[in-house]
């Protein structure tokens, strides 16, 4: 992932409208949590018509800013900093019941489509001579477990280090999870106290101390750099951004986004002022947007009078993570399948072969393919009866 990519080089799902959820976007507002956000347009099922439309439009994002690289979309819509907010709302939610039968959840959700991910993507970086050295086949061996579980970055050769940079997200998700039961007690007895001190380990780690240039210092500097944006999931599963309305919230957001963004224009990384390239300035110009987008609660009754549009949505929250895990793949193949249309003329002379636009929308026809191809796994992840489309 070129998202990912840069962030490291500046180191750094029960129906929508009776649609099934992927592992990313799991679990329905309590009865008790439901009365009190008064403005939430839920859809059968429970699910909240806002949250899933944040979903997909960050997954859009991703895929959008993939393909463009355009750096202005990492202040536009910071999507990363987004998705972990709406992982840790869901997460706070689901911790009302016991946590290790959670935690297990979780885990049973995300991994099987990863595995069937890391089943295609290391064969063929095997087939086109991935290999370990003679003196390192033990360890290289012993490394291939970060596939089945990514408590790190699991290894991978250049050749297809665009399809597998995406993977620093799954890392930094898992370890986010399973801090959750302990982040979610501390949190809630200093809400306030707690979200401040959140931002300190990723100052610290970019201004005082630097991690070490390993796994080990990768995931300290994606963890911290999106902790924050975790915790402000928390607070929105408990009401707080919402008691503190939308006026009250600008005022903490807005220095907030503006030291972010000072952070990033007083550090450029590559010449650039992406964010993703930039980890303080991420955190913190992530957690004001985080802290203004979950506080606006919008009604979104008109999403469920707009058929193909709630389908569509629907169909980003239940396939989520084959989305994120698939569209660099689709990216990739994208070119070649571009090259060979150059070959027939009709197509030379009809399509804009040329355009980043038409890259794009090829790259969203192969996500298309692989989402009716590998989506079904996220169904029997969830214990659902496979479908081909939800």
């Amino acid at each position: 992932m070129a998202e990912a990519q840069a962030h490291r080089r500046g180191r750094g799902p029960e129906g929508n409208g009776g649609y099934p959820v992927s592992a990313l976007a799991t679990a329905a507002p309590s009865r008790r949590q439901g009365a009190r956000h008064g403005t939430r347009s839920p859809v059968a099922g429970g699910r909240d018509r806002y949250l899933d439309a944040l979903r997909a439009l960050a997954l859009v994002r991703v895929v959008t800013y993939h393909t463009f690289v355009w750096a202005w979309l990492s202040l536009a819509f910071p999507s990363m900093g987004v998705m972990f907010a709406l992982a840790g709302s869901l997460m706070a939610r689901s911790l009302e019941r016991p946590a290790l039968p959670v935690l297990r959840g979780r885990l049973r959700r995300l991994l099987p489509p990863l595995w069937l991910f890391a089943a295609v993507v290391v064969l063929a970086m095997m087939i086109h001579g991935w290999a370990p050295t003679a003196h390192h086949i033990g360890s290289w061996w012993t490394a291939m477990l970060l596939w089945v579980v990514p408590v790190g970055d699991p290894p991978g050769s250049a050749w297809a280090s665009q399809a597998t940079d995406i993977l620093w997200y799954l890392h930094t998700y898992l370890w986010l999870v399973l801090l959750s039961p302990l982040l979610l007690r501390v949190f809630r007895l200093s809400p306030v106290v707690v979200l401040c001190l959140s931002l300190v380990p990723i100052v610290v780690l970019q201004t005082v101390w630097a991690p070490p240039d390993n796994d080990a210092g990768t995931v300290a500097t994606d963890v911290a750099t999106y902790v924050t944006c975790w915790l402000l999931g928390f607070a929105h599963r408990d009401g707080l951004l919402e008691r503190l309305r939308t006026g009250p919230a600008l005022v903490i957001a807005v220095p907030v986004m503006a030291a972010g963004g000072w952070w990033a224009f007083h550090h450029l990384q590559d010449g650039t002022y992406d964010l993703n390239n930039i980890p303080v300035a991420q955190a913190l110009w992530s957690a004001g947007f985080v802290m203004v987008l979950l506080g606006f609660r919008p009604k979104m009754d008109w999403v469920g009078r707009i058929r193909p549009l709630e389908r569509l949505i629907g169909i980003f929250n239940a396939r989520a993570v084959t989305i994120y895990l698939w569209h660099e793949v689709a990216l990739v193949l994208s070119v070649p399948l571009i090259d060979a249309m150059w070959q027939v003329t009709a197509f030379e002379l009809s399509l804009p072969l040329g355009s980043t636009w038409f890259q794009f929308g090829v790259t969203w026809v192969l996500v298309a393919v692989a989402v009716m191809l590998f989506g079904w796994l996220e169904d029997i992840a969830a214990r659902r009866r496979p479908m081909l489309l939800p």
